[in-house]
């Protein structure tokens, strides 16, 4: 049997040896990479943080006592210990989370995995037991170093120190990456920590180091006093902006030394109050073709060859995101006043492209969303024309910025929402469902939703010719997948993709449920029932000849895949009423619930957006049987055209 197999909680840990800790370590990073290889996953962030996660379970006793990950993604190890072991459904439908789950466990806590809000989780729940005379209790946040680019991050730190009776230890796993490299002047703060002579000295013998800093080292930390005061006033050169923080600092600690990380928990543990444990460690760790991955060492993988790390993946096809990252170089070429942002995701939103064209125009603001949005309304005003991409789920951190900085000075921002729609196995918030009803309560904003590639690239380019408005494209994860020309296009962009002999029902897609849209018109062909598919292009705001059309039919069906309240469904309803057009509107779309994860097709199944599921309800609505009703067959009514009105 091996030492993991006798693993069943963190308890187990305690009859170990320094010794079998370590082969534990071992045995862990082998567990990892065996499984992730088969599932997918995020590999490279869990094997940097092996020995850490076993040292904060060795010191801590979960659940009593909280332990935070920031980012949920860094959490394998931690459900390897709490009894997690059988990998072997990680991320699908059913199965294990990739994220902390508290229906999995209770040594789970923040299911989020937003980065930067695990020090505000801390905060609440070290001031809630506080309250309730808990003060043997000690609340434990893990926070990559990329989590420090974010602004609520030290809207916490600013907190916490104003209170600094509580038992809160604050881990900085500092391994220098999130997707990229972390950027910003608190990555090259601490990029000096790790490079100084006197820390790869350190590094290498910090048991020794510990105890006893040398003198380049003391002068490097002797203006922490024991807090973050120091750490601040060094990076900043203005200690009275931080005059009133002070959070004891320990460290830097070897991110890889158990029995040194062990000593610097039970020396915060024992402060009874915040300090700060800053342990330096390898993302990838232990595991060769992850630390040879340049791009990110693994961050994310798919099915893996566990000896070589080479994908097992179908071959590579055109995705989203790269077709989005060819268009704006060529757009960037041809204009000059095109800016790249992004919140720490350079590569994953295939801006390191533009990046690597042009490096003086693709800024990385860390993961800090709303920054990105304001900062793009000031280079709007100052002549340039920002593309901000980020995935979809990240918008929601950034909507007051969108709506008061950038909408209500009315800047030509284009906001490319990566990732938008059901994503799959990253689970309830990495699902990009909100932005379509968060965005269109904006005025002046423009949404679109390319169906294909090359209507991608069409829009892309539409967007970035606005110049007094925000613009928003949108498009889901994976690879594009199938081109659906248009029959005709309407004078204001709307394309019909397909027609029928009569006008029963007018199914309006949004972006890629074009093809589950067209797949729903054959089958009530079959019924009998005739059919008409348009995609608006331009989803917000609802173009005329929308309307138009939807009063030539009996009823209309929306297909998004976003959510039903505040959809584009209900959009449409409301500029029909406006109009005084009384065809009926049926929203198809997802429900205002936090979607688990698993497959994108299962998820489509479980929310009946399928098209045989659509296609059964709207043969009710045309015979009667299921509201909404469909309006009874030539009313011998006038259309009524956008804009006139009935009131």
């Amino acid at each position: 049997m091996t030492l993991l197999e006798t693993i069943r909680g963190p308890r187990d840990l305690d009859a170990l040896t320094k010794e079998q800790l370590e082969q534990l370590a071992v045995e862990i990073r082998e567990h990892l990479v065996l499984n992730v290889a088969k599932t997918g996953g995020h590999l490279g962030p869990n094997l940097g943080v092996v020995e850490l996660t076993l040292a904060i379970h060795s010191v801590f006793d979960s659940p009593r006592d909280s332990i935070v990950f920031d980012t949920g993604h860094q959490s394998y190890v931690h459900k390897i210990l709490t009894g997690r072991q059988d990998f072997s459904t990680l991320r699908q439908t059913d199965g294990m989370a990739g994220y902390p789950q508290r229906s999995e466990s209770e040594h789970d806590i923040v299911e989020s995995s937003h980065a930067s809000s695990s020090l505000s989780w801390a905060d609440g729940i070290s001031r809630a037991f506080s309250m309730t005379g808990q003060t043997d209790r000690t609340v434990v946040a893990v926070v990559g170093d990329g989590a420090l680019t974010g602004g609520m991050t030290w809207e916490a730190l600013n907190n916490i120190s104003d209170d600094n009776t509580r038992r809160l230890v604050i881990v900085v796993n500092d391994n220098g990456r999130s997707y990229a490299p972390t950027i910003g002047g608190m990555a090259r703060f601490l990029n000096t920590v790790r490079t100084r002579r006197s820390y790869r000295s350190l590094y290498l013998t910090s048991r020794e180091a510990f105890d006893k800093l040398g003198a380049p080292g003391r002068a490097v930390y002797r203006g922490f006093r024991g807090g973050l005061h120091g750490f601040l006033a060094r990076f900043t050169n203005n200690e009275a902006l931080y005059s009133n923080l002070d959070i004891k600092y320990i460290g830097p600690v070897h991110g890889h030394d158990i029995q040194a990380l062990r000593e610097a928990l039970e020396q915060a543990k024992g402060y009874g109050a915040p300090v700060i444990v800053h342990a330096i460690t390898e993302k990838g760790r232990g595991y060769e073709p992850a630390l040879r991955d340049v791009a990110d060492q693994f961050h994310a993988v798919g099915q893996i060859d566990p000896e070589t790390g080479e994908s097992l993946e179908p071959g590579e096809a055109a995705s989203w995101t790269s077709v989005f990252a060819d268009r704006l170089v060529q757009l960037a070429e041809r204009d000059e006043r095109i800016v790249g942002i992004t919140a720490a995701m350079l590569r994953p939103t295939g801006l390191h492209k533009m990046a690597e064209r042009f490096p003086g125009r693709v800024i990385d603001v860390g993961i800090a969303e709303q920054h990105a949005a304001t900062s793009a309304a000031g280079l709007a005003f100052g002549g340039m024309h920002p593309v901000v991409a980020i995935y979809a789920t990240f918008i929601n951190r950034a909507f007051d910025q969108v709506l008061m900085d950038v909408a209500l000075h009315k800047a030509g921002v284009t906001f490319v929402l990566d990732r938008a729609g059901v994503t799959g196995p990253d689970g309830p918030s990495h699902h990009g469902v909100w932005d379509l009803a968060i965005l269109q309560v904006v005025p002046g904003i423009r949404l679109a939703a390319p169906r294909d590639s090359l209507r991608l690239e069409e829009e892309l380019t539409e967007a970035v010719a606005v110049d007094d408005a925000p613009t928003v494209l949108r498009f889901p994860k994976g690879n594009v997948g199938e081109r659906f020309d248009a029959i005709r296009r309407t004078d204001d962009g709307v394309d019909v993709l397909y027609e029928g002999a009569g006008h029963d029902v007018l199914i309006v897609t949004v972006g890629p449920m074009a093809g589950i849209g067209l797949e729903v018109a054959e089958r009530l062909a079959a019924q009998g029932i005739d059919a008409t598919v348009v995609d608006p292009r331009w989803v917000v705001p609802v173009p005329r000849s929308v309307v138009e059309m939807s009063a030539q039919h009996r009823i209309v069906v929306c297909i998004e895949d976003g959510i039903r309240v505040g959809g584009i469904g209900t959009r449409i309803r409301q500029d029909l009423r406006e109009a005084g057009v009384d065809t009926a509107v049926t929203e198809v779309g997802l429900p205002d619930e936090f979607l688990d994860h698993g497959s994108r097709a299962d998820i489509l199944e479980r929310t009946g957006m399928t098209p045989q599921h659509i296609a059964h309800d709207v043969v009710g609505m045309v015979l009667g049987s299921k509201l909404p009703r469909a309006r009874a067959i030539d009313t011998g009514s006038t259309p009524i055209t956008a804009g006139s009105s009935e009131h």
